[in-house]
């Protein structure tokens, strides 16, 4: 089903379609760049140079809608095991996309934030990242997380150690620790300042988390489509939404 209000997206005014049935927190595994640049002949690279003028389109379109936070999973700890030449030019894409993106960022007052280990991070990359959180860190539209180095079970294992650290040095107690809940965990990922996603978008055709939020999708609603991200236009969020308003989430309930 197609949403009659593209044009909205050309302004600053929000869609009136969804207003107030917008999930406030979107998640996005942007899959099938590689897949789009060899359906056309061109190098994998190709792909992912034309999915960085996407996420832009779609950021525009998530703060139009109303969305508070928008996460996009950008390069996992799995991804280290491609070509090295494949991963030096995905890591560049970041300080390529702020050099373009930065200022129309800011002027939408969205905030960008970092999700993942960014020690292992090329300088470059890093300082950049740095640098647009430093930016944007006073701004209170739209966030902007870049799981960037990010997985999950990476973030939890390193969750229990924070854990554990803090229990040697009696910044936690062990009545804390026995008293420990879902909630109190959270506060050990990398996501503690941020509420779970509401909506789970995957392009690409794929059905798989991918190692991508595992304790924070654990309700979420998902949304997949077959549409390569280098194709996956404001169109195509849009109708995931559409879709998401007409669920009924009901937690274990009924």
């Amino acid at each position: 089903m197609k949403i009659p209000f593209l044009n909205h997206l050309q302004t600053s005014e929000p869609l009136p379609y969804l207003e107030g049935h917008t999930p406030e927190h979107i998640a996005i595994i942007m899959d099938g760049n590689g897949r789009w640049a060899r359906n056309r002949g061109m190098p994998r690279v190709a792909g992912h140079k034309e999915g960085v003028s996407v996420v832009f389109k779609i950021v525009k379109a998530a703060a139009k809608s109303g969305v508070k936070v928008l996460t996009l999973y950008t390069f996992s700890t799995e991804n280290w095991k491609r070509p090295k030449s494949e991963i030096n030019y995905i890591l560049r894409l970041p300080k390529e996309f702020l050099h373009v993106y930065l200022p129309d960022l800011i002027s939408n007052n969205v905030r960008i934030k970092v999700i993942g280990d960014m020690n292992e991070l090329p300088a470059s990359t890093h300082e950049t990242l740095q640098y647009a959180m430093d930016r944007t860190r006073d701004n209170d539209g739209l966030q902007l997380n870049i799981a960037l180095n990010y997985g999950s079970r990476n973030e939890i294992l390193n969750a229990m150690k924070a854990m554990v650290k803090d229990l040697n040095n009696t910044k936690l107690s062990m009545d804390e620790l026995d008293a420990l809940d879902e909630r109190q965990l959270s506060k050990y990922l990398y996501t503690a300042d941020i509420q779970d996603p509401d909506l789970l978008i995957r392009t690409g055709g794929e059905k798989r988390l991918s190692n991508f939020l595992l304790w924070q999708l654990a309700y979420t609603e998902f949304w997949f489509t077959d549409v390569l991200w280098p194709d996956f236009s404001e169109n195509e969020f849009l109708d995931a939404l559409e879709e998401y308003r007409q669920r009924k989430r009901r937690y274990g309930g009924l």
